[in-house]
């Protein structure tokens, strides 16, 4: 097809004699071909908020995590559980089964909420699973450790129950979807240091 006639040329695959050569590609309405309207590199993907509004947000949502009523309203169950905050000693960082973590759980009561959020799982129709969202849950309980020895890996069976190191803490964590009242373990080691975060 020559030019001068009005027509756009479709880029063809160079070389000859394979099946793909030739054919029409590298163009965004062919086979082969490139996004129409790709995200921009350059686009800004996080918002930048004030130091002192964030470090105050971080306590807020922290102190919430102390009051029995917020974990409650948050929707956590808690009725099990003897007092909050909930403090235990740093060898829960060196549980390596599940199974331990499970009867840890069984002695402070948690085990009501990490059923409850078993019990949310809702599997979403449609296109959500080539996405990466196929399933939906409620949020559990969080684990706050200085360092983990093992109750990461123990832990991550249990749906809905996160596991952190004290420098990693974030407001998104302690209160999921801008809710505060997250229902939190400490171990005594992280909470003795919890001034250090800033």
């Amino acid at each position: 097809m020559g030019t001068g006639h009005h027509l756009s040329r479709v880029p063809r695959v160079k070389g000859s004699r394979y099946p793909k050569a030739q054919q029409g590609a590298f163009a965004p309405s062919t086979v082969g071909g490139r996004e129409t309207q790709p995200p921009q590199a350059e686009k800004r993907i996080y918002k930048r908020i004030n130091e002192k509004e964030r470090e105050l947000a971080l306590r807020s949502a922290i102190a919430a995590t102390a009051n029995k009523e917020a974990v409650a309203l948050r929707g956590h169950a808690v009725g099990k559980v003897p007092q909050l905050p909930l403090v235990i000693v740093d060898k829960l960082e060196e549980l390596m089964k599940t199974a331990d973590v499970k009867d840890v759980f069984e002695k402070l009561g948690l085990m009501e909420d990490v059923d409850r959020v078993s019990n949310s799982l809702k599997l979403r129709s449609g296109k959500s699973a080539l996405r990466g969202r196929a399933k939906r849950h409620g949020v559990g309980p969080l684990l706050v450790i200085v360092e983990d020895r093992g109750i990461g890996k123990a832990a991550r069976n249990l749906l809905g129950v996160d596991v952190v190191e004290l420098k990693g803490l974030n407001t998104e964590l302690l209160a999921p979807g801008t809710h505060p009242g997250r229902l939190t373990v400490w171990t005594s080691s992280a909470l003795k240091r919890v001034g250090e975060l800033s």
